[in-house]
């Protein structure tokens, strides 16, 4: 069941120091909502890739492979799904008992309602549109344990830096602002029912006991950027492949 961390302790800024590449409290999983398949992921560089379609929906699975309950916040482009702000490892986020799953669907309106994600172009994307682009592509994950066990039969459900200046001339600027508007971000779209509730959660600790990422882009993008393996091209026609004549279709 989703449940939100409905305390605001431990609002100062964490940051994101170390990124686990492989999920041993928690995982993160991209599903498209068009197809109900999780989105294949490439590892390179020492990141996880997912590849994206604009006006795809989609959502990010959340799974906890604990004993105990954990609290997960969400980040996407930078910016938390459940509060809207700026996103800091100390905020709230979503609470999952032990083994369970959840999937996000999209930014928390309310503890009734979610907005859409959705992959666009960036300029469309909601971080993008709320000011904040810098860190578009990217779905973060920052796992917390539970200081104490909670109450029995507790299951509710829901408890930047500026881009560096560049001295390139015109034409490379205008090049890198084509680019840039090719890349995908992740849109704010239609109101899904999604009701949740409020629950307490006490972290064990001040900083997350584990940090997940998958980063995202289109799948051009991905191709030429060599994260993802280009198909091999065929080859010029053979005048003499043998065989008899078939049936036509």
């Amino acid at each position: 069941m989703r449940k939100l961390h409905a305390l605001l302790a431990l609002s100062w800024l964490l940051g994101w120091a170390s990124v686990a590449q492989a999920g041993r409290l928690a995982d993160v999983e991209i599903i498209s909502r068009d197809s109900g398949q999780r989105l294949e992921t490439w590892r390179h560089g020492g990141r996880l890739y997912v590849a994206g379609s604009p006006g795809e929906r989609y959502a990010v699975r959340l799974i906890n492979r604990s004993g105990g309950r954990l609290l997960t916040v969400l980040s996407v482009d930078g910016v938390n799904a459940v509060s809207g702000e700026t996103a800091a490892t100390g905020q709230a986020g979503y609470v999952l008992d032990p083994g369970r799953t959840a999937e996000i669907r999209g930014w928390r309106k309310s503890l009734d309602e979610v907005a859409a994600f959705y992959f666009t172009a960036l300029p469309d994307a909601f971080a993008a549109r709320s000011g904040r682009p810098q860190n578009v592509g990217v779905i973060g994950l920052a796992v917390f344990h539970e200081r104490s066990a909670p109450p029995p039969l507790l299951h509710g459900r829901l408890s930047q830096p500026a881009p560096a200046a560049d001295a390139a001339g015109a034409p490379a600027a205008a090049s890198r602002a084509k680019r840039e508007s090719e890349r995908l971000g992740t849109g704010h779209g239609e109101r899904l029912n999604d009701p949740t509730a409020l629950t307490e959660f006490r972290r064990a600790g001040r900083g997350p006991a584990e940090v997940l990422a998958i980063y995202y882009d289109s799948r051009e993008n991905l191709v030429a950027n060599g994260i993802i393996p280009s198909r091999p091209r065929p080859g010029p026609p053979n005048p003499f492949p043998g065989g008899f004549v078939p049936d036509p279709a």
